[in-house]
């Protein structure tokens, strides 16, 4: 190595063989990379000289506009130069966009008028139930009592009361200031009835409140269950109070009554800035019955709460058709596919019956919840016998306290009937579910009603093979996993081709 400018070693470019701050005589001209080639810098053997195939061929691909030329310029290599990146991210993107649009179905509206529209869903009830209680005129939200901040968030919501949702209000404790038990705990009335929304006269209605009397919200429960009744929709309570109930009975079991009547009542409760036993007594109403609990310090948290629940009200639901369980399979309900709900007591065992057609498949699952304080460590189990006793496959979950609710399920494919007979088809035959549980509670928890039972039952195609039920746990799922194996083999080869057609090009030019 020889010194070059100030005591700097020479050194050769590793693309061109060029010295750093020199450009080969043909840049030099003007004359570009086919120059350079055709004077033999290609050529084997000379000091400086690049191997043809390498470097020589690459910068062919280069333009003038990409190699700066001038004394003292320097030429660095990099791949981005050659190949642009924008291209490939377009055409993955385009792939993706395919292969999306093979995957995704389509769906078209019948012609015959046969889609859903608003009318046909069934209208949703909802009883806004408010304690007018003396506690209710506390300052202790936003600077303001809790009267006045549940009118004002009251009047938000009626605001925003969305289509096919019919709405009532109901008070306790607004009428009777006196100290008679007897008379504060029937003092519950009915606002504004529930049905179509008149806003102004519900907002004036409300505006008339003021704090009074007793909390009965046993009694107004009740009351409010009777509200919403009939129809085929939703039905909700939606329970604003501050503080706990002053009157005999426990809300706590009227909600567990209201709720194993059968008629899919939810309750939703909101405590005004609650202590520690308001919080539990709301939480054990909202819990008898699946709805919710909230706990409320500011008049934005209270709005829009309760035109959250409102709104949900509105929303489509599968309603369970109520049944009751027999204690021995010869005397169990016939159940058909659908959503059902039940009550069992403690340690009890409840059948039910369903008729399995040759060629389908049984799926039947269950959901235990436990809607008051049980011991933890409690189980379910779901099985599936003949009318002779023999089982024919069982699903079972078990809990620690840790979850208010534990499901489990099974699936049973009954085979095909010999096709050679020319008799009549085989007739169903009859599966007899059994559920069970094993749960336990102190000895101050009632018994009764029952838990609370949701059974899903289903009638489907049974696969081919009825011994592999699963088929390893995908089921048809195996048809979705061989299209994208086929499409991403063909998506491959695609890219494959477009990636040598591009570089052929690339080379031409």
């Amino acid at each position: 190595m020889t010194p070059h400018g100030h005591g700097a070693e020479r050194r050769r470019h590793p693309v061109v063989g060029a010295l750093p701050g020199s450009v080969p005589r043909a840049f030099a001209e003007g004359k570009g990379p086919r120059a350079i080639h055709r004077r033999g810098v290609g050529a084997r053997g000379g000091r400086g000289a690049v191997r043809h195939g390498g470097a020589a061929r690459r910068l062919r691909f280069l333009t003038a506009r990409q190699l700066p030329f001038g004394p003292g310029a320097r030429f660095h290599y990099h791949p981005a130069m050659i190949i642009s990146k924008r291209p490939a991210v377009a055409a993955c993107a385009l792939l993706a966009a395919v292969t999306l649009g093979l995957l995704t179905p389509t769906t078209a509206l019948a012609d015959d008028g046969s889609s859903a529209t608003a009318a046909d869903t069934p209208t949703a009830k909802v009883d806004l139930v408010l304690d007018v209680s003396g506690s209710m005129s506390t300052r202790d939200i936003d600077g303001q009592t809790r009267m006045t901040a549940a009118k004002q968030a009251f009047d938000q919501v009626l605001d925003g009361v969305p289509q096919g949702v019919d709405l009532g209000i109901r008070t306790l404790g607004a009428t009777y200031p006196g100290k008679s038990l007897k008379l504060g705990c029937k003092d519950t009335k009915q606002l504004y009835p529930v049905g179509p929304l008149d806003r102004d006269e519900a907002k004036t209605a409300v505006g008339t409140l003021e704090p009074t009397g007793w909390t009965p919200i046993g009694p107004a429960l009740l009351a409010a269950a009777d509200d919403v009744s009939g129809g085929a929709g939703s039905r909700r309570i939606v329970l604003i109070s501050d503080g706990e109930d002053t009157c005999a009975a426990d809300p706590c079991d009227v909600a567990r009554e209201i709720a194993a009547k059968g008629i899919h009542l939810t309750i939703d409760t909101l405590g005004l800035v609650p202590d520690a036993k308001t919080q539990a007594q709301l939480s054990c109403i909202a819990e008898a019955t699946g709805g919710t609990y909230t706990a409320v310090k500011h008049r934005a948290e209270l709005s829009g709460r309760v035109g959250q629940l409102v709104h949900r009200a509105a929303d489509p639901v599968a309603t369970p058709v109520a049944t009751s369980g027999a204690g021995d399979c010869s005397a169990a309900p016939e159940l058909k596919p659908g959503l059902y709900s039940d009550r069992e007591e403690f340690a009890q065992h409840r059948w039910y019956r369903v008729a399995v057609a040759p060629g389908q498949e049984l799926r039947a699952s269950v959901s235990v919840s436990d809607d008051r304080p049980v011991d933890p460590d409690y189980g379910v189990l779901l099985r599936a016998v003949t009318t002779h006793g023999r089982e024919i496959v069982r699903g079972q979950e078990a809990g620690s306290g840790r979850t208010d609710v534990i499901s489990t399920g099974l699936r049973y494919p009954k085979p095909e009937a010999d096709s050679s007979s020319d008799d009549a088809p085989a007739p169903a035959e009859t599966v007899c579910l059994e559920v069970s549980t094993s749960y336990s509670a102190p000895a101050s928890v009632k018994k009764s009603p029952g838990l609370p039972v949701e059974l899903a039952v289903n009638l489907v195609d049974a696969p081919h093979d009825a011994s592999d039920a699963a088929s390893f746990g995908l089921g048809r799922g195996w048809w979705l996993i061989g299209a994208l194996i086929v499409i991403g083999f063909l998506a491959g080869v695609v890219w494959g081709w477009l990636s040598r057609w591009r570089l052929a090009i690339w080379r031409s030019n």
